[in-house]
């Protein structure tokens, strides 16, 4: 059972693009319909946790606004901070589903249960995974990968019942 997802942020919850104005501030694109599934998944009584390799105080209002439960940024060593993670919620990393798109995602995918990448994520993390979902990153992706494990964990009537 997944009980956890961990989401990587540029290239999976953002479409990669690294944004800056002539003052030095920097710019992310959210999609909505990640959002919705975020909140769904944590409707269901599910955890999520976002550890990047990159700062932005976009990345911190978002996961706040979501509600998300671990946010955790400028991580260059991502499997050590979900192994707190894990220790904190007394589960295994077989309960935990990761999504990412680049090598530095690639250590911490080999530990857990359950890996996906977006459909534009580079070819040796493509060839990885078990899950490569149909959407870009920032464009659906956080929300492909969502509704495939709620499918899985036959946990649909209940995602249903949440908007009925």
């Amino acid at each position: 059972m997944i009980k956890l997802i961990v989401l990587d942020v540029d290239g999976c919850l953002t479409d990669c693009k690294m944004i800056y104005t002539d003052n030095g501030l920097s710019a992310k694109h959210f999609n909505a319909k990640d959002g919705l599934g975020m909140r769904s998944w944590l409707h269901l009584g599910r955890k999520i946790a976002i550890i990047s390799g990159g700062k932005s105080g976009a990345i911190e209002k978002r996961a706040n606004d979501l509600g998300v439960n671990y946010i955790y940024m400028r991580e260059w060593d991502k499997l050590t901070r979900l192994k707190e993670i894990v220790k904190k919620e007394n589960i295994s990393l077989d309960n935990v589903a990761v999504i990412g798109d680049d090598m530095n995602d690639y250590k911490m995918m080999k530990a857990v249960g359950k890996t996906y990448a977006p459909s534009d994520a580079v070819e040796f993390i493509r060839d990885y995974v078990d899950t490569v979902v149909s959407s870009r990153g920032g464009e659906g992706a956080i929300r492909d990968m969502i509704e495939d494990l709620i499918k899985q964990e036959d946990l649909f009537s209940e995602y249903i019942k949440l908007w009925n």
